[in-house]
């Protein structure tokens, strides 16, 4: 099976997760499959839009893939150029193309991280966002711990961030987290409607404009190369806590965490 699917509709790139077993989880396969559509997308001259989508009706994408890790799978690739794409071979890879998420389901934990990381949300109306890795003892690792305060107000922002509860579609739709909300039936009409209307235009102006807005140099988002270490320095630390071990053993085992601050 190919984790990442990918279509042309004229000048539109469609990507789709397509692991609806595992809630469109991301695995290695996943990393590699995003990351070289987007890598496609930025080097073809008729690409002037990308749309990101998981397959099936129930998830967008719900994160890394913990059953992959608790078999000793790796969650990235061995490609060191490759692994620097970050979290889904997407996180940390911008591109000049603009990217519209398509959420067909629940966007919880990574799959909010990648909406966060997209230009343009259109999401179906049974879809939920929300960062629950606190839940966890874990941490929004992926850019949302700095995305979200950076996208939403910043009061509502810390209550998704510290809270770990979710949002429904309409909620996000009224803070700006998502441009339009429609029924499943008509997601991938709307989110191709939108790419349309972007590839209309001209394609190196549009480009320029995104680059110049989300500050896009040499591939990269300088302004969030200090999120990304102070990113890096809190998930050592959290990461290696016991807390973060407890977590998902007490999720598996269906029982209230009991936390030890270490």
């Amino acid at each position: 099976m190919t984790e990442v699917l990918a279509e042309r509709r004229g000048h539109v790139l469609i990507l789709t997760i397509n692991r609806p077993e595992a809630r469109n989880a991301v695995n290695a396969a996943v990393h590699v499959g995003l990351g070289e559509g987007l890598e496609l997308a930025e080097a073809d001259p008729e690409i002037r839009a990308v749309i990101v989508t998981g397959a099936g009706d129930q998830a967008f994408c719900a994160g890394a893939d913990l059953k992959a890790l608790s078999r000793g799978e790796r969650l990235e690739p061995e490609d060191k150029a490759q692994r620097a794409w970050g979290f889904a071979g997407f996180v940390r890879h911008p591109i000049g193309k603009p990217i519209i998420a398509a959420v067909n389901g629940f966007a919880l934990g990574g799959g909010t991280e990648l909406a966060l990381a997209s230009d343009i949300v259109i999401a179906a109306d049974h879809a939920q966002f929300g960062l629950p890795e606190v839940k966890r003892g874990i941490i929004a690792a992926a850019g949302g711990a700095f995305r979200i305060v950076q996208q939403l107000p910043q009061k509502v922002a810390m209550q998704i961030l510290l809270t770990g509860e979710p949002i429904s579609a309409q909620r996000a739709l009224d803070l700006g987290l998502a441009n339009e909300v429609v029924p499943l039936d008509r997601l991938m009409e709307t989110a191709l409607d939108f790419a349309d209307r972007i590839a209309v235009n001209a394609p190196l102006a549009v480009q320029a404009s995104k680059r110049i807005a989300m500050g896009i140099a040499e591939g990269r988002i300088a302004s969030d190369e200090d999120f990304w270490e102070a990113n890096k320095r809190e998930t050592r630390l959290v990461f290696t806590s016991e807390d973060s071990r407890e977590g998902p053993r007490a999720f598996a085992e269906k029982r209230q965490p009991v936390w030890q601050a270490r």
